[in-house]
């Protein structure tokens, strides 16, 4: 086998090497710590930066507030530009209406809302729920 047919396919990847040639991530360090901290389910279980990725695995990924959900559909060790990197995987129907969603919620909310005063005890039980039920539609 040729230096440049090993180099197209890789028979196997790791993961944090993966999420980094599929862009995800900025840095391979930065997708460690997503790993290790769990923002990272690969088929269903929490993943390991040293997991070999395998085609047609299901990862599930926390990128600030968005959850992605996507099929790896080929493998890469090398990082290229972003309309290479994208045909690496494929996101979720499911996904992406879910994102959908949640980004025409923030819409409608206006963003960030300053106040010009502290939360009154009201206000603060109004934070406290929206925090919650924020942290479980992840779930």
């Amino acid at each position: 086998m040729s230096k440049a047919e090993k180099q197209a396919s890789p028979q196997a990847v790791r993961l944090d090497k993966w999420l980094w040639a599929a862009r995800f991530y900025k840095t391979r360090t930065l997708c460690k710590e997503a790993i290790d901290g769990g923002k990272v389910i690969y088929n269903g279980s929490k993943g390991k930066a040293a997991k070999n990725v395998e085609v047609g695995s299901e990862i599930r990924l926390r990128l600030g507030w968005d959850e992605r959900t996507i099929k790896v559909l080929a493998l890469s060790e090398q990082r290229r530009g972003a309309p290479e990197a994208r045909l690496l995987y494929e996101e979720t129907a499911e996904s992406i209406e879910k994102r959908e969603r949640r980004a025409l919620e923030n819409k409608s909310y206006g963003g960030r809302i300053m106040a010009d005063h502290r939360p009154n005890k009201k206000e603060r039980r109004d934070i406290r729920q929206l925090k919650k039920d924020v942290f479980n539609s992840f779930d």
